[in-house]
């Protein structure tokens, strides 16, 4: 079968021209080491998180998984007076495809969040794929969600106003976080934020075959990924819903849910199919597939018309959703 790419948005398209040589959508087992070492990490370091001075910063390392290396939560607290109630908080989770990333990854975007909200952010940094197959970066993930909970009090939040948010490994990551807390009986979250998320081991929706050798994430750099993780178990019929939520036969009983997607990039089926399973669980979910959107091109091309709205619909969803 032959399958016919949508377009790219043409400011997207334009963006996607002048970063191809830093950025090629496929990524092999042997290229993980070299994209860590890249400029794009190192410039995560240099990173104002305070926003100018609207937040105190702190990387604080906290208990692990049981049995399991202590982990790292970067915690951004507004430098405002304290309100009369406590803050609701952010709990973000980074993307990079399971294999590469630090909780720096795509935080700018939960602190504008917080800016415009009064909230505070935390970041969860957790142990990568290969080195740290599934389930380590869940459980990771899991354990920061609960240290965050159990120590509302000394950061001044409220622990029943928890939005988990991830984009891409950290989308597929917090979806994952859902459906632990939910089946452990553990805190429920708010809502849950998943931007372009990596949900399915399988890679074998139409959009990854569309979508194959364009743009900044590609079916073989998504096998790449999901192998890392899963090892030979990828694509088979023993994948845990933990590792690739997709994979869940039950999506009833979830936190509300945002999802978006571009409609040209390899997530697009399996975001698209994970919202609707929502839908017919009885579930809430709000989904916007923007068109001609490529993966993360709202972080990519910050500037461009349609990143403006979808930047606008995540402020928007989240100004509902703490209204409530």
């Amino acid at each position: 079968m032959t399958y016919v790419p949508p377009p790219f948005d043409p400011e997207l398209a334009a963006t996607l021209e002048l970063i191809k040589e830093m950025i090629q959508p496929g990524m092999s087992l042997e290229d993980i080491d070299v994209v860590r070492k890249g400029p794009g990490i190192a410039l995560l370091a240099e990173l104002d998180l305070t926003v100018g001075g609207a937040f105190e910063v702190e990387d604080r390392t906290v208990p692990g998984p049981q049995g399991q290396p202590d982990i790292s939560l970067l915690i951004c607290r507004p430098t405002s007076p304290a309100p009369d109630r406590p803050r609701p908080v952010v709990y973000h989770v980074h993307g990079g495809g399971m294999v590469i990333g630090n909780n720096r990854v795509g935080v700018d975007a939960a602190l504008d969040w917080a800016r415009e909200l009064d909230m505070v952010v935390v970041s969860v940094e957790y142990r990568l794929a290969p080195e740290h197959p599934y389930p380590a970066p869940a459980e990771d993930v899991y354990a920061g969600l609960l240290w965050t909970v159990e120590h509302a009090e000394e950061l001044g939040v409220d622990p029943e106003r928890i939005v988990i948010a991830g984009a891409s490994a950290g989308g597929g990551l917090t979806a994952a976080l859902a459906l632990l807390l939910r089946d452990r009986g553990g805190p429920r979250p708010l809502g849950q934020l998943l931007l372009c998320p990596m949900l399915d081991d399988r890679n074998d929706t139409p959009s990854t075959h569309q979508m194959a050798g364009l743009g900044i994430w590609d079916r073989t750099a998504n096998e790449t990924g999901w192998t890392a993780l899963l090892g030979a178990a990828r694509g088979g019929p023993d994948v845990s819903p933990y590792a690739a939520p997709a994979r869940a036969e039950d999506l009833s009983g979830l936190p509300p849910a945002f999802l978006d997607v571009g409609s040209a990039e390899t997530f697009r089926d399996e975001t698209v199919a994970y919202a609707t399973r929502i839908w017919q669980a009885g579930g809430i979910a709000e989904l916007h597939v923007w068109p001609g959107g490529f993966h993360g091109f709202d972080g990519f091309a910050p500037q461009a018309a349609l990143s403006q709205s979808a930047k606008a619909a995540h402020l928007n969803w989240l100004r509902r959703l703490l209204a409530e």
